[in-house]
């Protein structure tokens, strides 16, 4: 069976880490690209990956470039690109800077892998994924972002550390944007099968929330240089999967919404079902008041942030 072709744009510590996962997973063949710039840092990374294939028993040809045609014909494209997030810097401070950066790659793409799909982890995310939607003009199911998977492995590494039990035990979902505005839903939350909301009171609860939403801030914090990548990382890595695998995954990320849930043409973070087509399916789920309140607050603000990244690719 021919192996899928993954390759991903930006080699720093988020694109270097996906291509450890997807490698470890054995997901495809793997081209790490980053701008011309980068000389040979690229292929360093990549030889080194390899080199430890016969170590950790994986599988895979990993190439380094900074050439767009050796990304030719992908199945897959992750877009990692653009300026890192610094101590204090919102995801709308990168709004202008990573626009510019993230529609050249997009272009690229249209270019090179006409029938790939794509995978945008660069922030900030939700208007990210919609420019890379405007400049491929791609199918919308193609084009899709990375944020739900990460806050939701946040908010469930929060419970299990909280409740003192398995991470493995917690479910949880989230929609709205990757930011200040996402939305947990305790309604569709649970730990072993039983609602989060009998195991935890309204005040955890909201803690938990607003540590969630501040994952990013606080690992960025932490670091003093540089943000968060393993996790991010293996977020890509599980969506990755679940398009080559065609595994049908219900899995929460920023999918174009028309219609569904009453959006009216953006990318917003929902359920979906991921399969070799990309987004096959959106799930639309019946919200409590609160959280139906809470969910129009975050469309609302994605719209602006939308709004506010068309000016500026316009000026």
């Amino acid at each position: 069976m021919k192996r899928a072709k993954i390759s991903i744009i930006g080699a720093g510590n988020v694109g270097a880490s996906t291509a450890h996962w997807c490698a470890s997973l054995e997901l495809g063949d793997i081209v790490l690209l980053d701008v011309p710039e980068a000389g040979d840092m690229p292929k360093g990374k990549a030889l080194d990956l390899m080199q430890a294939s016969p170590i950790m028993g994986f599988d895979a040809d990993i190439r380094g470039t900074v050439d767009y045609a050796d990304t030719a014909n992908s199945d897959i494209v992750v877009i990692t690109a653009g300026i890192p997030r610094k101590p204090g810097m919102s995801r709308d401070d990168l709004l202008g800077t990573n626009a510019k950066i993230v529609g050249g790659v997009a272009e690229q793409i249209k270019k090179t892998s006409p029938h790939a799909v794509i995978i945008v982890v660069s922030n900030p995310l939700d208007a990210m994924v919609q420019r890379v939607w405007q400049v491929t003009s791609f199918p919308p199911y193609r084009v899709m972002g990375q944020a739900g998977v990460l806050d939701t492995a946040r908010f469930r590494t929060f419970v299990a550390m909280e409740l003192g039990v398995s991470v493995e035990d917690v479910s949880a979902m989230l929609l709205g944007g990757h930011g200040d505005t996402m939305v947990p839903l305790a309604s569709c939350s649970s730990v072993g099968g039983i609602p989060l909301t009998q195991l935890l009171s309204q005040e955890k609860l909201d803690a938990i929330t607003q540590r969630t939403r501040d994952g990013g801030a606080e690992i960025v914090k932490l670091l003093q240089k540089g943000s968060a990548y393993f996790a991010p990382a293996a977020a890509v890595a599980q969506m990755v999967e679940a398009v080559v695998k065609d595994k049908k995954r219900l899995l929460p990320c920023a999918a174009y919404c028309d219609r569904e849930y009453g959006v009216g043409g953006y990318y917003i973070g929902v359920p979906v079902v991921l399969g070799k087509e990309g987004v096959e399916k959106i799930i639309e789920l019946a919200l409590l008041p609160d959280e139906e309140a809470a969910f129009r607050k975050s469309v609302e603000a994605v719209k602006g942030l939308v709004q506010t990244m068309n000016k500026l690719v316009r000026a």
